[in-house]
């Protein structure tokens, strides 16, 4: 992989590097620096947070020579071996591609002879829960009685597939996925390092389109990159991942509050063209209702005029139009009816009068229904 790839660029070196897993990294330092060491580690949680990540840098803070020690040097042979993914006395395994109970008895039985250049023979088991049967049976015999030199760290996105006896010998620690301010955060950083300008509505995109993963939002950090160059504007990244701008979601809330059918369905065919993904748009709406209904309730400036009735039937409308959405023939047959049932099912007004009737001629001809 070239060097220039953020997600192998941006990899944590040190504890501190580690972001939106304090709890992990607190419970990891006060072990190393009081010498409480665990021959088994097991790292879970979903794809892109970090689970290799941090298991490489523990493998890091046990292999460095001023260590065991929760701040490797980052300098010393063992460090930069590990670093540039060389370490002899590192065996780094990935179980979706090596089921076979023959694979993990020939790794077992390595780990009898001492280590080559450090103090531990570290296994690194990547994707553990697809490991067979009978690989778990011959990894559970070495878990039980492990050599004084051996440290296992597993790592795994289904820790529910792991046998109750491998569970039970193992340190486990479960990553969360990271919030939208901490990746939004993360990836100003990096691009601030990289000398590249963001629109701060830009940043808020990416960060939920990568939906709590670090890989993934760096992943389309890089391609939006590749697309915008040194100048990432929030209309070049909606365009680009196919998703609505904030601008383009207000207006859409706005036709149904003014009853336009016209302008609603004008926008959801514009979007179309575009290629937004309307799953992602129908998210963004609900999103949308959600920070207005906290407004109310937090007694802030609502930045729109809706009653609070409105917000929850539109909310339960919108919601059961994306579980919805899959089933439609089409994506936007599916959000365009969910947009007409949005319309028709209107609360009536405080002075008891229903709400005024919809805009149902269309403008454009080719809009019109046959």
């Amino acid at each position: 992989m070239p060097s220039h790839v953020l997600a192998r660029k941006w990899r944590p070196q040190s504890f501190a590097e580690v972001i939106g897993q304090a709890v992990i990294v607190q419970a990891l330092t006060h072990a190393l620096e009081s010498g409480r060491l665990h021959h088994a580690y097991l790292f879970s949680g979903t794809r892109g947070i970090g689970k290799t990540s941090l298991a490489r840098l523990l493998a890091k803070c046990f292999s460095c020579e001023k260590g065991p020690t929760a701040t490797p040097c980052g300098q010393c042979n063992p460090c930069l071996a590990i670093a540039q993914g060389n370490y002899l006395d590192l065996l780094e395994i990935d179980a979706a591609s090596r089921t076979k109970v023959e694979d993990t008895r020939e790794l077992l039985e390595s780990v009898q002879y001492p280590p080559i250049m450090g103090r531990y023979k570290i296994i690194l088991i990547d994707e553990v829960h697809m490991l067979s049967g009978h690989s778990f049976n011959a990894l559970l015999k070495t878990l039980e009685e492990p050599p004084k030199h051996v440290i296992f760290l597993l790592a795994t996105t289904e820790p529910e597939k792991l046998p109750n006896t491998v569970l039970s010998r193992c340190l486990h620690f479960t990553l969360k996925p990271l919030t939208n301010d901490a990746l939004s955060q993360h990836f100003n950083h990096i691009l601030q390092q990289e000398n590249i300008n963001v629109d701060p509505n830009a940043l808020t995109l990416i960060a939920k389109s990568a939906r709590g993963s670090v890989r993934d939002g760096l992943s389309l950090l890089e391609r939006c990159i590749a697309f915008c160059g040194g100048d990432i504007t929030e209309a070049k990244i909606s365009g680009l991942l196919g998703l609505a701008d904030s601008h383009s979601v207000q207006k859409l809330l706005d036709s149904l509050l003014q009853n336009d059918a016209v302008s609603g369905l004008t926008l959801i065919r514009a979007l179309a063209e575009k290629g937004a993904d309307f799953t992602v748009v129908l998210e963004a709406f609900i999103e949308l209702l959600h920070q207005l209904a906290l407004q109310q309730v937090l007694q802030k400036e609502c930045t729109v005029a809706i009653t609070s009735e409105r917000i929850q039937l539109y909310y339960q409308i919108a919601l059961i139009g994306r579980r919805d959405l899959a089933l439609a023939p089409d994506q936007q047959m599916g959000f365009e009816m969910t947009y007409l049932r949005l319309l028709a099912f209107q609360p009536w007004d405080d002075d008891g009068d229903t709400a005024p009737p919809v805009k149902k001629k269309l403008s454009n001809p080719a809009m019109n229904p046959i």
